[in-house]
């Protein structure tokens, strides 16, 4: 009943509601994060697209997952743009279609905050990695500022029913050094435009184990 409701308003509405912060330094904070895939890439929780133009030349299959629906139906008339166009599969995080070892780069923004379980999620981003592979990941996450980080957690039930689904108190950083992966890159600070409870931010790489 939510999906078919506020979840198909919310996938409508998408874009519009981000194009502030798009427009005031998130735009160039997807394009850094983004800028050392290469290979074979995966990106994961791809929603209505708004990564699609920002991809670097270095990439070379790109293959787009999105759970819900609507967001995908989305995704594919933005993929469709693309030259060659990307593969976009309905699948869950934490149950990706894909064999061990199938992608060079996997790539996550704004979508840890919402995936049902996070560790499960980060273990099948380190299965389909190949040794060595990267991560990117730029993600809103729980607050180092005590007073900001109690009201993320009063306020959580809340942004979760109208968010659908996100997470605005999620220690994304804790749950990292928990995976199978290895975080050789990270840098905090703030998402621009962004509501206040939901602009800390997280951005860099993880490595998958193995040799490359």
């Amino acid at each position: 009943m939510y999906d078919a409701t506020w979840g198909r308003v919310f996938a409508f509405g998408y874009d519009r509601w981000f194009a502030r912060a798009e427009r005031a330094g998130l735009r160039d904070l997807r394009r850094r994060a983004l800028a050392p895939a290469a290979g074979r890439t995966l990106e994961i929780g791809a929603g209505t697209g708004l990564n699609h133009d920002l991809y670097p030349a270095t990439v070379g299959a790109l293959t787009l997952t999105e759970p819900f629906g609507p967001m995908a139906a989305q995704l594919r008339e933005k993929a469709a743009t693309l030259s060659p166009p990307p593969a976009v599969i309905e699948a869950p995080a934490e149950e990706l279609p894909f064999a061990d070892a199938s992608f060079d780069t996997v790539c996550v923004t704004l979508v840890l905050c919402t995936v049902p379980e996070q560790q499960r999620a980060l273990a099948e981003i380190a299965r389909v990695l190949r040794p060595g592979g990267r991560l990117l990941f730029l993600e809103h996450v729980r607050s180092d500022d005590p007073r900001l980080a109690r009201w993320q957690e009063r306020l959580n039930p809340l942004w979760r029913v109208f968010g659908h689904g996100c997470n605005c108190n999620r220690d994304t950083a804790a749950a990292l050094e928990r995976s199978p992966l290895r975080v050789e890159r990270s840098e905090g600070g703030r998402i621009p435009g962004a509501p206040g409870l939901a602009s800390p931010l997280l951005l860099g790489s993880a490595v998958a184990p193995g040799s490359a």
